[in-house]
């Protein structure tokens, strides 16, 4: 759920692989989408954007490893274990997530300059908060889910919001295009068939008391652990710290109908749902993590302060000017903002790391949010997966100085955190990638709900 990129010119030629592509001037809606052709798939993403956001959100995707080329990636940190299901079966290795990433996305490089949009096919998933051991931070929970979990989409439909065009996009090599070129004939005739039907309606709320959460950390144990951070930025030792609880349920739920029911009554310009086998993250972020564009320009969107909206205008209104006038959180921000600051330039060409917008508020669709746009470009040799690496894991959900600042968090929070702030999105075969906060998201596995 992206925003309209600029539209360079193709610098990289193609090595293997290229994208066959179709546009529809049909318009259907990417729910019913989802829910005709994907809600029965084990294994399927769609990147949302539930509302548009400001400048952000023109784009949303429907996606899954249908073709030849497609594959299922899971990863544990803690054995540098790399799991990858393809139609031919099932792999192991030992390797990173970020190297056998980046060496697929090297295979598969093509350039695809007339299409609207970043995400062309290619990895889409989350990358779990325990991968901070990979990029400078320490491993010490392990979390009952997968590091990271992603699928190579070869097979994908982008929704054009603002223009109101549908494109079917198929990856294939040289002995899988009459396969892809197939496949865009027949989803193009299913999506004019859904077409003509009638938009779904959002589905009916659940009957209050149907799942019960418990707080992991009880009222007393929660303010102690605030009283913890306070002694620690009192002596010195960080800035800021991010603390986190965990809400648990053993209930069950339907991710599909849940998810239309979260979008429906939360939508967020980075919303999400991704169906993973036996696991499914239903996300409404409005947090931008990292995004690389085809001119290698990088952006983050931190967000600290946030504020209640309320349905009269002026209260409403007042709310926002206090939220911008508010000490605490303008310092909260600003410490951020420095905080990314240096992380992209620890991967940006010298001199181009620049802060466009500082503490802007800015309203959605139940909150105002004080957010800071932080931009760079990759110097030469860097990529998109460099630069997840040197910014991993948000800072907006970690604190400053960082590195030091994660040793407390797993000191005081006593739990891994696992998919929660962590990063969603996609990495594409034509070098970009735009990624999410994992934040405002319900986790579901078989060992129940979390939030």
């Amino acid at each position: 759920p992206r925003q309209r990129p600029a539209r360079p010119a193709a610098r990289v030629a193609p090595i293997g692989a290229r994208v066959h592509h179709r546009r529809l001037e049909t318009w259907c809606e990417p729910e019913a989408v989802f829910g005709a052709l994907y809600a029965d798939r084990d294994h399927a993403i769609w990147l949302d954007s539930a509302i548009a956001g400001p400048g952000m959100a023109d784009f949303s995707f429907v996606g899954a490893p249908e073709g030849p080329l497609g594959e299922v990636v899971r990863y544990d940190v803690e054995t540098r274990t790399l799991a990858v299901e393809r139609a031919s079966g099932r792999e192991m290795r030992s390797a990173s997530v970020f190297d056998y990433c980046r060496d697929q996305l090297t295979r598969l490089r093509t350039a695809v300059p007339e299409l609207p949009f970043d995400f062309t096919c290619g990895f889409a998933g989350y990358l779990g908060y325990e991968l901070k051991a990979e990029c400078g931070g320490p491993l010490v929970y392990a979390s009952p889910l997968p590091d990271a979990a992603l699928v190579l989409c070869d097979r994908l439909i982008a929704f054009d919001h603002g223009e109101r065009h549908v494109y079917l996009l198929a990856l294939a090599d040289a002995s899988g295009a009459e396969a892809a070129n197939a496949w865009l004939a027949t989803t193009a005739e299913r999506l004019r068939e859904i077409a003509r039907e009638p938009p779904p309606l959002p589905p009916a709320p659940a009957p209050p008391g149907t799942l019960r959460f418990e707080p992991r950390d009880a009222p007393a144990a929660y303010l102690a652990n605030i009283a913890a951070c306070r002694r620690e930025i009192f002596e010195g030792e960080t800035y800021e710290v991010c603390l986190t609880t965990e809400l648990r349920s053993e209930g069950r739920l339907d991710p599909l109908p849940a998810y239309r029911a979260l979008r429906a009554r939360n939508p967020a310009p980075f919303a999400a749902l991704l169906r993973l086998g036996e696991l499914s993250v239903l996300s409404t972020s409005p947090e931008r993590f990292l995004r690389v564009d085809r001119n290698r320009v990088v952006e983050s969107r931190p967000m600290k302060g946030t504020a209640a909206r309320v349905a009269e205008p002026f209260e409403d209104a007042c709310r926002a000017a206090e939220l911008r006038r508010d000490r605490k959180t303008r310092a909260e921000n600003l410490m951020i903002a420095d905080l990314v600051r240096n992380d992209l330039g620890r991967v940006s060409a010298l001199g181009t790391v620049s802060v466009p917008g500082l503490m802007i508020v800015e309203p959605y669709a139940t909150v105002h949010q004080m957010v800071t746009v932080v931009r760079g470009r990759l110097r030469e040799g860097s990529d998109a997966i460099d630069c997840v690496r040197a910014a991993f894991p948000a800072g907006s959900m970690t604190g400053a100085p960082k590195l030091r600042t994660l040793e407390i968090i797993d000191r005081i929070e006593r739990r891994p955190r696992g998919v929660y702030s962590g990063a969603m999105g996609f990495f594409a075969v034509n070098g970009t990638a735009d990624l999410s906060v994992v934040i405002r998201t319900l986790v579901a596995s078989p060992k129940g709900l979390t939030i």
